[in-house]
């Protein structure tokens, strides 16, 4: 048997190498298949997902960090946290679950879903916990324990994970005044120790809680929570915990968080390297280390000399019987396996040899796990000198340096990132243009994508339809969206993007310095997959990107036509980045070629030009006194982008899912004449920040929730209107839905759609 330390997985991709939980969910939302059949379905990835890692040698392979939709919703049913509005369906545990995460309207019920945000600083979304004043808990689902024996009886022993109840609380929102959320502890407490004796009772040695928030500014409230929490978990459990951070450093967390009652600590030591000396210093006597040094984030492979370099000297210090490889967090956020990507045209080889998926991450940890203990191991030389080949070739490739790009980014001048004029002088100059009427309607930019449309491009990407047919049928389908946007009415129309696969994936394809997978599937929330473009080296856009198709939906109306762009900031945040150079002077590569679509648009007649920076809030540091310099060359990007138009062209931008308090006055400063935001499931929250501050340019903040196929009534969309009053001034609001209708169908998007419609007409007419 080889010699070995100990390797621990945080968590796996859930939705199966060929996203076999996507399409089995989207057919049980259609009625195609049952709840069993779809149950069945996730069984078999879960059992694969175990059997993978146990086979390839993870002594502490994840369980029930597999999720239907996502895992803070999950903890959220097994703490019986169910807001009101759902008791109806208690009878009907699926139906219940996909209600709390999309709404539902059906069969008499009509409930909005819970809110959704960022997960972190990553493009992963999920489920708000919702707390009120008399919040009451309990054991309402036994999901960790059943997972747990499922594994079991397949002969894997497992090592459940759970959300811990610090991070849980923090994660979530109280819905009415009066009390703080973490005031609930005495409450959750007990429903979480109840939790862990399930797992306990099922057979299990090791829990994995994840306490994420670790890696937050705490205040000291927080702070003396998990010393209560684990103390509590300490004396009325017998499980060994392996208490688990990650997404950044522990910084002043540090001590606190090594000085838990924890049979174990995990932490990220990619995103918080800067932490690995100092915590090696305070480390307690018979605490085991789990060195996160694997990327669970990006898709580099990993460099073996440096890491065997931190674990000997976390062994050094501690012994290797209290040092585990492990990866930096879940692989939920890396694609499955690299092997499954054959079209060297789209994945050339000489950089895939520089990539390493799920599957290959997990063979990078047995291997660091084996070299750790034994470098002279016969099997493993090969693949470590061919590590190092691999990582050497990466280095020195000419793929990836552009001197003229080099050259272009030094020489940018303060001029370049400034509009001719302020926004009171743009804005009427752009009305005196546009002629809109009061409450502007518009939508964020793409239409339904429906079988039909994604089958020619899979038949055409498949040379079943020449370019010529392929053109053509989107063509009309463009054609077919503007007549019907002129039909219903709205003010500024959009081409509905039936060309475009992903809104990161389409520019990048047209950009160099970008690399694309066949395979390399995401999950982004629920059953919504990407497929996120690799960004290698230097970024430059060699020919226009979006002419052709604004230009051509333009010429079919006289109503303004947006040009629909996504933003620097979105396109690194959501793209797997190179990691050789500061993501700042990526963001700028990235900010001139859309910049130079921008004023080709312009030239073009484009009068009305949306720059989608949907990403920005995402992208901030987890530290606030990181903060600073982010927002510095994440608002320049930005400007950068968008400043080389005259004042008659109106920018507009997009952002959701993001809680914008903190950095208002940073979004001011990127000066788009007009931002559309989410609001709808927040029920307009998200505007108090935009009156207090007085937000000065336009704002359209989305009235209805484009990722639930319920249909928003026009009375409905008034009162959110009205709320929006109280902190925007009429003139200044713009009517939207919060997102891009890409995902919904044709029937309730022209539903829902003539709702906004008849909404903004009334709210015209009451100021009249």
């Amino acid at each position: 048997m080889k010699k070995s330390i100990k390797t621990n997985v945080v968590g796996f991709p859930r939705i199966g190498k060929a996203r076999e939980l996507k399409k089995a969910e989207e057919a049980y939302w259609n009625g195609k298949i049952t709840g069993d059949e779809l149950l069945s379905v996730a069984r078999s990835i879960r059992l694969e997902n175990w059997k993978l890692q146990a086979n390839a040698g993870i002594s502490l392979v994840p369980s029930n960090d597999f999720s239907l939709y996502d895992q803070v919703l999950d903890q959220t049913v097994a703490v019986g946290a169910i807001p009101e509005r759902y008791h109806a369906l208690r009878d009907n545990q699926l139906e219940l679950y996909f209600a709390m995460a999309h709404g539902v309207q059906r069969d008499g019920n009509d409930i909005i879903a819970m809110e959704m945000t960022k997960w972190f600083d990553t493009n992963y979304h999920y489920i708000v916990p919702e707390f009120v004043k008399n919040q009451s808990f309990k054991l309402s689902d036994t999901k960790a324990a059943d997972e747990y024996r499922e594994a079991k009886a397949a002969g894997i022993e497992t090592k459940p994970v759970v959300i811990g109840p610090v991070s849980f609380l923090l994660l979530g929102k109280e819905k009415e005044s009066g009390f703080s959320r973490l005031d609930l502890i005495d409450r959750l407490l007990p429903v979480f120790i109840e939790q862990l004796k399930s797992l306990e009772n099922a057979g299990a040695e090791w829990v994995q809680i994840d306490e994420p928030c670790l890696v937050l500014d705490l205040d000291e409230k927080a702070k003396s929570l998990y010393q209560k929490v684990y103390g509590e978990v300490r004396r009325q459990t017998g499980l060994k915990i392996v208490l688990t951070t990650y997404f950044g450093a522990l910084r002043d967390n540090a001590a606190l968080a090594l000085s838990l009652p924890t049979d174990a600590i995990h932490i990220d030591f990619v995103r918080g390297a800067e932490d690995f000396i100092s915590v090696l210093d305070i480390f307690p006597a018979g605490k085991i280390l789990s060195l996160g040094i694997v990327d669970g984030r990006n898709i580099w492979k990993n460099d073996f000399e440096q890491s065997l370099k931190l674990i000997d000297a976390a062994v050094a210090r501690l012994g290797a019987d209290r040092v585990w490889v492990a990866a930096s967090a879940s692989f939920l956020h890396v694609p499955y396996d690299l092997d499954l990507e054959r079209d060297e045209k789209r994945l050339p080889a000489e950089i895939k040899r520089w990539l390493a998926f799920a599957r290959q991450k997990v063979d990078e940890l047995v291997t660091l796990s084996v070299l750790a203990v034994d470098r002279t191991n016969a099997c493993l030389q090969a693949a470590y000198q061919q590590n190092r080949a691999d990582i050497a070739a990466r280095k020195s490739s000419a793929l990836i340096h552009n001197a003229k790009v080099a050259e272009r980014t030094a020489n940018t001048s303060e001029s370049d990132y400034n509009r001719e004029s302020a926004y009171t002088v743009r804005s009427q100059k752009q009305q005196a243009r546009l002629n809109l009427p009061l409450f502007p309607t518009t939508t964020i930019g793409s239409f339904p994508q429906t079988t039909e449309v994604r089958s020619w491009r899979a038949r055409f990407r498949k040379g079943e339809l020449s370019a010529q047919e392929y053109n053509q049928l989107l063509k009309d389908e463009t054609a077919r969206a503007v007549r019907w946007q002129e039909e219903a009415g709205l003010d500024v129309l959009v081409h509905g993007e039936f060309e475009r696969n992903d809104m990161v994936e389409y520019f990048g394809e047209q950009l160099d310095g970008f690399v694309f997978t066949q395979n390399g599937w995401v999950q982004s929330y629920g059953s919504r997959c990407v497929k996120p473009p690799i960004i290698f080296g230097d970024v430059s856009r060699p020919t226009p990107m979006t002419i052709d198709w604004i230009t051509f939906a333009q010429s079919l109306t006289e109503k303004p036509m947006k040009g629909m762009l996504t933003g620097p900031v979105t396109i690194l945040q959501w793209s797997f980045v190179r990691n050789d150079q500061p993501r700042s002077e990526t963001t700028k590569q990235i900010a001139l070629a859309i910049r130079d679509e921008v004023t080709d648009l312009e030239r073009a007649g484009i009068k009305v030009i949306q720059i989608d920076e949907p990403a920005i809030r995402e992208g901030l540091p987890l530290r606030k006194s990181d903060w600073a310099d982010y927002l510095n060359w994440a608002v320049k990007a930005f400007r950068l982008a968008s400043s080389g138009v005259s004042d008659e062209t109106q920018i507009h931008t997009h952002m959701c899912y993001s809680e914008f308090n903190d950095i208002i006055e940073h979004i001011a400063q990127m000066d788009a004449d007009v931002i559309t935001i989410e609001c709808s499931r927040s029920q307009m929250e998200l505007l108090n920040v935009f009156g207090s501050f007085s937000y000065p340019n336009g704002i359209g903040p989305g009235v209805y929730d484009i990722h639930s196929a319920r249909v928003p009534s026009v009375d409905e969309i008034v009162g959110l209107m009205r709320k929006a009053q109280t902190n925007i001034p009429a003139e200044r609001l713009w009517v939207n839905p919060d997102c891009g209708l890409k995902t919904r169908g044709w029937a309730e998007t022209k539903a829902s759609i003539a709702n906004m419609i008849a909404a903004a007409r009334q709210l015209r007419n009451e100021k009249k």
